[in-house]
C-alpha cells in the first residue's frame, strides 16, 4: 500500500493518543517503516536516530531477533492462557518471580496488567480496597506532585498533575490532591539540595494535616517527573518522601514507568537510595515496547493484609482479559534476561555517565537555561533569559519549531510544550551514538536561532 494511501486511512480512521484531533487531520501522520539498534526510519527513508527510545521504552534497543524468537515461540506453544480459574502459564509464572527477586526488599507479588495505567489504575483500586478490610474506610484520598505523571485512565489522569490530562474531564476528581513539584530550578525554595527537599517534606506534611491523617491514603510519585519535563529531584528526596509517608501512616507508591530498567541507571531508580516502597508501578521497559505489558509490585506486608482481611471465600474484584498474557510475559523473560546475560544494563550505565557529560556542554547554547540528566533520562529547559528563566512567548512555537528541525536532522526527542526537550535515548547506545544524538540536538538548537521570532525573543 502506497504512503499516500496509508495517510488517508489514518486520517478517517485512527485516533492517536495525546493528539489534537483535528490538528492531527490536517498535519497527517510520520510512518515508520523499520528500526535497528538504536536507529529507526520512516516510509520515506529518512533515518534517524531515536533520541527518545520509542515512548520512553525501547530500552534494549530494536531489532533484537531473541526477543522475535521468545515471541514466536511462545505463540507457536500457548498464544493465550488466562489468569482466571486459578489457570496460569509458565512464562507469567517464571516473570513474576523473577520481578519479585529484582524488585528492591519485599516487593514479592506481582500484578499483571497491560501498561502503566493500568498498573496505576490497579493500584488505586487495591489501595482502596487495602483500607476496608483493614477496618480504615476513611483512608480514601490520594497526594501526588504537580506536573507528575500516572497515566490516563479515568481515575489515574486525576492522579496525573498536568492540564491537558484534566481539561474537559472533569478532573482532579474528589479526594485527589497535589503538592508541588521538587523542580530545583523553579523551586520558591531554590536550588539548594537540602532546601529542596525540606521544602517537599514540609508540603507532605501540611498536605496531610490539611487533609486529616486519618484521612489519607497513599502517596504517589516517580523517582523522575517524566512528562511533567524530566524533573530530576535532589539525591536523598527519594528517601526523605518515603519516610515521611512511613512516619504520616500513609502508603508509599513509587512509579517507576519510566525510571524502571536501568533508564537512570540501576535496575530500579529506587535502588540507588535504598527505598522499599509499599508498591511499585512498571511497564515500558519491561517488554522494552516489543509487547504490551505493565505490572504492579505489592509489598508482603500491603499483599498479607489484603489476602488474611479479604472476606472468606470470596474473589477480589480486579482483573484483565490479558494479565499476564503468556507472550508479553515471554518477551519480558527475554528482555530482563538481555538486561542482566546480555550486558544492556551495564552498557546503560556506561552510556548514560557518558550522556551526561555531554549533555551538560550544551549549557553554554543561548537557549539553554538548564541540562537535568539521571543516567539516560534527561531534560533541557530553554529561556529566553538566563538570568530570570523567562520563558518565550508562546507566539515563538518553539516546541513546533524544535521538533520539525530535530526530526530533519535526524534525531528523535520530546518536545514538551513548555520549551523543555525530553531525552531518553535506549540503553544499547554505543558513546558514538550518544555523541552524535548530542551533535545533531546542538544542530537542532543552533537552528531556531535562525527563526525570526525565536531570535527576537531572547534576552
Amino acid at each position: 500500500m502506497s504512503v499516500n494511501s496509508l495517510e488517508a486511512l489514518d486520517r478517517n480512521h485512527w485516533v492517536h493518543p495525546v493528539a489534537s484531533w483535528a490538528g492531527h487531520e490536517k498535519r497527517g501522520v510520520t510512518i515508520m517503516k523499520s528500526a535497528r539498534g538504536a536507529f529507526v526510519t520512516d516510509a520515506d527513508g529518512h533515518e534517524l536516530i531515536d533520541g527518545f527510545a520509542g515512548l520512553w521504552c525501547v530500552n534494549v534497543g530494536y531489532g533484537h531477533e531473541s526477543i522475535v524468537q521468545a515471541a514466536a515461540a511462545q505463540m507457536r506453544e500457548l498464544p493465550y492462557a488466562t489468569g482466571y480459574f486459578s489457570f496460569g502459564s509458565e512464562p507469567a509464572i517464571r516473570l513474576a518471580a523473577r520481578l519479585a527477586e529484582l524488585t528492591p526488599g519485599d516487593l514479592n507479588h506481582i500484578y499483571f496488567s497491560l501498561g502503566g495505567s493500568d498498573a496505576v489504575d490497579s493500584a488505586l483500586r487495591l489501595i482502596r480496597y487495602y483500607y476496608n478490610v483493614t477496618g480504615r474506610p476513611a483512608k480514601k484520598q490520594i497526594i501526588s506532585l504537580e506536573r507528575g505523571y500516572h497515566g490516563s485512565s479515568s481515575t489515574g489522569a486525576g492522579v496525573t498533575a498536568l492540564p491537558a490530562f484534566h481539561l474537559h474531564f472533569d478532573l482532579p476528581a474528589e479526594g485527589q490532591h497535589y503538592i508541588a513539584s521538587p523542580y530545583p530550578y523553579r523551586n520558591p525554595a531554590g536550588s539548594d539540595d537540602a532546601a529542596v527537599i525540606a521544602a517537599s517534606v514540609a508540603a507532605l506534611r501540611a498536605k496531610v494535616e490539611e487533609i486529616g491523617a486519618d484521612n489519607v491514603a497513599a502517596f504517589f510519585c516517580e523517582p523522575v517527573q517524566g512528562s511533567g519535563g524530566v524533573v530530576v529531584p535532589p539525591r536523598g528526596w527519594l528517601k526523605a518522601m518515603r519516610e515521611t509517608a512511613r512516619e504520616l501512616d500513609i502508603l508509599f507508591v513509587a512509579d517507576e514507568v519510566i525510571t524502571g530498567f536501568g533508564r537512570t541507571g540501576p535496575m530500579f531508580a529506587c535502588e540507588a537510595e535504598d527505598v522499599v516502597p509499599d508498591m511499585m508501578t512498571m511497564a515500558k521497559g519491561l517488554t522494552s515496547g516489543y509487547a504490551p505489558l505493565g505490572a504492579l509490585a505489592i509489598s508482603e506486608r500491603v499483599y498479607r493484609a489484603i489476602a488474611d482481611n479479604a472476606p472468606a471465600g470470596s474473589p477480589i474484584g480486579h482483573g484483565y482479559t490479558y494479565s499476564g498474557h503468556p507472550v508479553s510475559a515471554a518477551v519480558g523473560l527475554e528482555v530482563l534476561r538481555l538486561y542482566t546475560e546480555g550486558g544492556i544494563l551495564a552498557n546503560g550505565q556506561r552510556a548514560g555517565a557518558h550522556f551526561e557529560r555531554k549533555l551538560a556542554e550544551l549549557a553554554d547554547h543561548p537557549l539553554v537555561g538548564e541540562v537535568r540528566a539521571r543516567g539516560l533520562l534527561a531534560g533541557i529547559e530553554l529561556v529566553a533569559d538566563k538570568a530570570t528563566k523567562e520563558k518565550l512567548p508562546r507566539e515563538a512555537r518553539l516546541s513546533e519549531h524544535l521538533f520539525a528541525r530535530g526530526y530533519a536532522n535526524g534525531v528523535i526527542f520530546r518536545a514538551f510544550a513548555d520549551d523543555i526537550i525530553g531525552l531518553a535515548p535506549p540503553l544499547c547506545c554505543s558513546e558514538s551514538e550518544i555523541d552524535l544524538i548530542v551533535a545533531r540536538l546542538r544542530q537542532t538548537l543552533d537552528d531556531m536561532l535562525a527563526i525570526p521570532e525565536i531570535k527576537a525573543a531572547l534576552r
